[in-house]
C-alpha cells in the first residue's frame, strides 16, 4: 500500500516493504507483562490498522527471563521483533530502536498498556498523512479520562506546570507513555536528545517545540498501573536536572535548532491582508519601534530626574536597544530558537552605538545652540534624531544583523 506522509526531501525513501508503523515497547524485567501487552496490542494492530505495522521490544539489560518471552513471541509473530540492550534507560532504548528503523512512523507505549488502545490510530494518522510531526497522547487534554490516585495527579500536574515556567512548554502532558514521530523527523531532532531515561520525553518535545515543529494531542483514556515501578523521588530529581540542563544549553545557543527549524519548521502562514516581505517588516519593525520609543522617553525622563542629558540618554538607549534587538529578532524577522542570540545582541548593539552617536551628537548641537534648552525642545530634538537612528537601524538589522543563512550562502556561491 502507498504511503502519503510528507518525507523530508533530504531524507531516505521509504521501502515499500517497510512497515508503516513501528511500535517500541520498551521493557526491564517484565516477564510477567510482556506476554499479554505483545499480544493485546498486536490483535489490536491486526484488527484496526490498515497498514503494515512492526512491534518491536526493546529488552534494556533485563535481569529476569524478559528476554526468553521476547525471544519466543518473536518467533510466534512475523510482525514482532526485539533487541537486547546491555544498559537500561527507556530513553536508551527508545533512540536506539528508532534511528535503527526503517518505518516510516515511530511510535512507543509502555508495556502495563495504561493507555487505552482506541488512541493509537488516532495518535499515528496525522503523522502518516504528514500533518504533523509528533504526537502524545495526553491525560490532561479536555476530554481525557484518568483514574489515578491524588498523589500522581499532583505530580503530573505540578512537573507540567514546572515545564510550563522554565522552559516555555506548550505541550500538556510530557510524561504520558503514549508518543509517536515521523520517522525523518527523529533522524534530525533524536541526535540533539541527550538523555538516555525518564527525562528522554521532555527533551525531545521541549526541541521539537523550539524548532518551529508541529506537536497533535490526542485525549487518551488511562488507568493507573498500581504496580508501577517507577522511583518517583529519583525521576524527579534527573527531571529537574535535565531542565536545568536544558536551559544552559538554550542560553549558551550551542544547540542547532535554527538548522532543524531551516529543515523541517513550519514557518507561520501568510495572513490575509498582512504584507510580507519588506513591506510586513516595515510594518512589524513600525510597531516594535514605536513601542520601544515610547519606553525610551518614559525612561529617559524617570532617568532625568537624577542624572544629566548624556546619561540618561546612554542608560534609556542601552535598555530599550537590548528589548528592541530581542522584539525585532522574534517578531520583525521571524527568528526562533536560542541559535545565534548572542551574536545578534552583540550585533545589535554596535547598532546601538550607531543610534546612541546620533542622538548623542544631536544633543550635543542643541547645547551648542542653546545653553539651557527647555525640557519640550530637547525631546523634540531626540525624537527627530530617534527617526533618523530608527532608519539607520532597520537597514542595519535587515542587511547585517538578521540576514538569513540563505542569503549567505548564495553571496558565497557568487
Amino acid at each position: 500500500m502507498s504511503l502519503s506522509t510528507q518525507p523530508s526531501t533530504a531524507g531516505t525513501p521509504t521501502r515499500f516493504d517497510s512497515p508503516v508503523l513501528d511500535v517500541v515497547v520498551p521493557v526491564y524485567n517484565e516477564e510477567s507483562d510482556l506476554e499479554p501487552c505483545v499480544r493485546r496490542l498486536h490483535a489490536y494492530l491486526r484488527t484496526y490498522f490498515p497498514y503494515r505495522f512492526r512491534i518491536t521490544i526493546a529488552d534494556n539489560a533485563s535481569t529476569d527471563s524478559t528476554a526468553s518471552v521476547a525471544h519466543w513471541l518473536a518467533g510466534e509473530f512475523a510482525e514482532v521483533e526485539w533487541v537486547h540492550l546491555p544498559e537500561k534507560g527507556r530513553g536508551r532504548a527508545l533512540k536506539y530502536v528508532w534511528t535503527h528503523s526503517d518505518a516510516a512512523v515511530l511510535a512507543y507505549m509502555d508495556v502495563d498498556l495504561s493507555t487505552d488502545l482506541g488512541a493509537l490510530l488516532p495518535l499515528v494518522a496525522p503523522l502518516i498523512s504528514g500533518h504533523s510531526d509528533l504526537a502524545i497522547g495526553s491525560r490532561l487534554a479536555r476530554g481525557s479520562r484518568v483514574v489515578r490516585g491524588a498523589k500522581r495527579e499532583f505530580i503530573s500536574r505540578s512537573y507540567n506546570l514546572i515545564l510550563r515556567g522554565t522552559l516555555a512548554a506548550r505541550f500538556s502532558d510530557a510524561q504520558c507513555g503514549f508518543k509517536a514521530i515521523r520517522s525523518d523527523v527523529a533522524e534530525r531532532l533524536l541526535p540533539m536528545v541527550e538523555d538516555t531515561g525518564w527525562f528522554f520525553d521532555t527533551e525531545m518535545l521541549v526541541l521539537a517545540e523550539r524548532a518551529g515543529l508541529r506537536i497533535h494531542e490526542v485525549p487518551v483514556d488511562w488507568v493507573d498501573d498500581p504496580d508501577s515501578r517507577v522511583d518517583i523521588v529519583s525521576t524527579a530529581v534527573a527531571d529537574l536536572k535535565g531542565i536545568v540542563r536544558l536551559l544552559r544549553a538554550f542560553g549558551s545557543g550551542r544547540l542547532p535548532l535554527a538548522t532543524l527549524r531551516d529543515q523541517l519548521g513550519r514557518n507561520p502562514l501568510p495572513v490575509e491582508g498582512v504584507p510580507a516581505g519588506l513591506t510586513g517588516q516595515l510594518i512589524r519593525f513600525a510597531a516594535v519601534g514605536a513601542a520601544s520609543t515610547l519606553a525610551y522617553l518614559a525612561l529617559y525622563a524617570l532617568l532625568r530626574l537624577g542624572l544629566g542629558p548624556q546619561w540618561a540618554n546612554f542608560v534609556a538607549l542601552l535598555v530599550t536597544a537590548i528589548a528592541n534587538t530581542a522584539a525585532n529578532r522574534r517578531l520583525t524577522f521571524k527568528v526562533r530558537g536560542n541559535d545565534g542570540a548572542w551574536r545578534h545582541q552583540a550585533q545589535g548593539l554596535i547598532v546601538f552605538g550607531i543610534g546612541l552617536g546620533l542622538t548623542s551628537g544631536a544633543l550635543a548641537l542643541l547645547g551648542s545652540l542653546h545653553s539651557a534648552p527647555t525640557k519640550p525642545v530637547e525631546l523634540t530634538v531626540l525624537i527627530l534624531a530617534n527617526l533618523l537612528a530608527t532608519a539607520v537601524r532597520f537597514l542595519l538589522l535587515r542587511i547585517w544583523v538578521f540576514r538569513s543563512r540563505q542569503e549567505r550562502r548564495q553571496e558565497a556561491r557568487a
